[in-house]
């Protein structure tokens, strides 16, 4: 069989434009690998160099480290550490224990109140900690309306703390439950779960919040960040915080103050990466359990 000159010509035609149009193809997918190669080494040079630049601050004294033995030998620094440990994960616990059901019983039973329920999760970012703070002394300091010295007391000013901690947490929970809840079909798992005699709080605890435990880290993450940096909050209430500490710290230190925000840099990671490690099983997986 033999081929004619002219559908030689038209296959070396066609296999030139293939060609020229792989050649620019090629040419847009190594410059789009530049220029995203560029912005992650721009993004981790704007997070590294203010770090080592800190770290360079600590090792000023004149004994290298010395503000580093000094914060570990300084109790006050573990007592804020674990104090503001504790409220992070009461503040996740009990946000929660809140955000899961509410999210799962908008979206299930009443749709039509996820405008409001957005809304509501949104006040934290429009009322300033500073007026939050301001009307929880003034309302449970032992005076009228309600009588309730609350910040009197430390378990009581913690229970304030933690109140408050879990309303800053509120966009970042919600949302971060919202997202999972529609990554699922919860319409299903719940008629299933009915199929096999499961009741409403064994739905919720065994059913949906297995599904969207990734989803509820993702939230612990942001929220175990704040409550380890906050400060305006804990410092008008008078509670031993870790974020009135450093400040405190920074007022009457040179060196310390560097050392010790690295410090609580490392362990904040650390703890974040346990909870990563923690939920890690859950990954792509769908439970479904009944009552017997």
């Amino acid at each position: 069989m033999t081929t004619s000159p002219s559908a030689v010509s038209g296959i070396g035609a066609t296999q030139g434009a293939m060609a020229g149009h792989a050649k620019p193809a090629s040419q847009k997918r190594r410059r789009n690998r530049i220029v995203w190669w560029i912005v992650l080494v721009a993004g981790i040079g704007y997070f590294v160099l203010p770090l080592i630049a800190t770290f360079q601050v600590s090792l000023g004294m004149t004994v290298p480290f010395k503000a580093y033995t000094n914060t570990f030998n300084d109790p006050k620094f573990w007592w804020s550490l674990i104090y503001s440990a504790f409220c992070a994960v009461l503040t996740i616990l009990a946000a929660s224990l809140l955000i899961v059901p509410t999210a799962y019983w908008v979206r299930l039973k009443v749709p039509r109140m996820r405008p409001a329920i957005e809304f509501i999760t949104l006040l934290p970012f429009v009322v300033p900690p500073v007026v939050l703070v301001f009307g929880l002394v003034r309302l449970y300091g032992g005076g009228p309306p309600l009588q309730l010295p609350l910040t009197s007391t430390d378990i009581g000013g913690t229970f304030l703390l933690v109140a408050a901690y879990v309303v800053l947490s509120l966009p970042y929970m919600y949302r971060s439950v919202d997202t999972g809840l529609r990554a699922i079909d919860i319409q299903s798992l719940t008629e299933a779960a009915q199929s096999l005699g499961a009741g409403w709080p064994t739905i919720i605890v065994r059913v949906i919040l297995p599904n969207v435990r990734l989803a509820v880290l993702g939230g612990a993450f942001l929220t175990f960040a704040i409550v380890m940096g906050e400060y305006t909050i804990a410092n008008f209430l008078f509670r031993p915080a870790f974020g009135p500490y450093l400040s405190l710290l920074g007022r009457t230190k040179t060196f310390e103050p560097a050392a010790v925000s690295l410090i609580s840099f490392g362990l904040t990671w650390l703890a974040m990466g346990m909870i990563a490690l923690i939920g890690r099983k859950s990954r792509g997986r769908v439970t479904v359990v009944g009552v017997k």
